[in-house]
């Protein structure tokens, strides 16, 4: 297992921001993963996990412990199920299940980060999200102190969130199954309205699974939501909110600030987000407060191409970073009373 000490931690994640790290392990397989995390928790050491580094803003200070880098790698395809080592690149995976012409996550092509990092947020985009098709997550559990298999139900998924995402820390992730789809290589029924639009068919249609993923390709592309190092607009970890969700009378609320700014006859995107609830577009508040695309003077900016990016133009610091999410954060709070949360994993920081 490699070590380094006093190790710069931005270079491992898409911001490329942060400080360096007291200590850096980069393990390769399951064993040397639990066998760091072990000897951390042991000797009292705080530990960072890093997969991708697509969802981390580590504070200018670093992180004074140990940084585990989970660099595992295991990639099988038994008929339609599907085993991931956690430190597989997402993005690879996917597109090896179409080559595979398998169907249930080729939609989510071109997301940056690992496989294991997956069902924390329960990644999703263009309709699709990965709790649809996970069926188990491997995990070891540092409470227990041994390995567990968590099923679909056990990881208790729901918008951007899980039972990993409620217990920050509790888990780290090994490997992750799922249960794909034989359609002939045909996608899964498409679902998201722009991603139907672009292929030309209608929602629930099927596509060439090909197709399906090429197009969620481009369009991420095109909002700067596929990392080119050259291109500071994905210099960033996508998209920095969720978006809300409300509930009726919280809507409700929403609904008349949006009529007093912007007149009565606009309305706002809402769609149903379970009983009672109503999601809404963090996009569209940005947008509606004054952050357009581009916005801001200093190293860390809007993306040109997507007001739900922030992004570090080559020179920030997370410092600056942090202060564009509180102005952006708080505009939109004046201006429509909705809290955005950060989707990003803040550490050494808080927004």
């Amino acid at each position: 297992m490699q070590e380094l000490t006093d190790a710069p931690l931005a270079p491992l994640t898409t911001f490329r921001l942060g400080g360096p790290a007291t200590r850096l392990l980069t393990a390769t397989t399951d064993d040397e993963v639990i066998a760091a995390v072990r000897e951390a928790d042991a000797a009292g050491t705080p530990l960072l996990v890093i997969g991708g580094g697509s969802n981390l803003v580590i504070g200018d200070k670093g992180f004074e412990g140990t940084a585990l880098r989970i660099a595992t790698r295991g990639f099988v395809l038994d008929g339609t199920d599907l085993t991931l080592a956690a430190g597989e690149n997402w993005s690879d995976a996917v597109a090896r299940t179409v080559e595979a012409g398998l169907a249930g996550i080729e939609c989510l092509a071109g997301i940056p980060g690992s496989a294991g990092a997956t069902p924390i947020q329960n990644v999703g985009a263009y309709g699709q999200e990965v709790s649809s098709t996970i069926t188990e997550v491997v995990a070891y559990d540092r409470t227990a102190g041994e390995t567990v298999t968590l099923s679909n139900a056990e990881c208790a998924f729901s918008y951007r969130h899980s039972r990993f995402k409620e217990h920050p820390g509790r888990f780290v992730v090994l490997r992750v199954r799922f249960a794909l789809e034989d359609a002939g290589g045909l996608s899964a029924p498409v679902k998201y309205a722009e991603t139907a639009r672009t292929l030309g068919v209608e929602a629930g249609d099927r596509v060439p699974a090909a197709d399906a993923r090429e197009t969620v390709l481009k369009l991420r592309a095109g909002k700067g939501m596929v990392l080119d190092p050259e291109d500071h607009d994905t210099w960033s970890a996508g998209s920095f909110f969720t978006n809300p969700v409300l509930t009726e009378a919280q809507y409700a609320d929403f609904l008349t600030r949006v009529h007093e700014r912007l007149g009565a006859d606009v309305t706002p995107p809402a769609f149903p987000a379970g009983e009672g609830r109503v999601k809404t577009s963090a996009a569209w508040l940005i947008d509606r407060a004054g952050f357009t695309k581009g916005y801001g003077d200093g190293p860390a900016r809007i993306s040109t191409k997507h007001t739900l990016a922030l992004t570090n133009r080559g020179e920030a610091t997370t410092e600056d970073l942090l202060a564009l999410a509180r102005e952006v954060r708080e505009g939109v709070r004046a201006a429509f009373g909705v809290t955005l949360v950060n989707e990003p994993v803040t550490v050494g920081v808080t927004l």
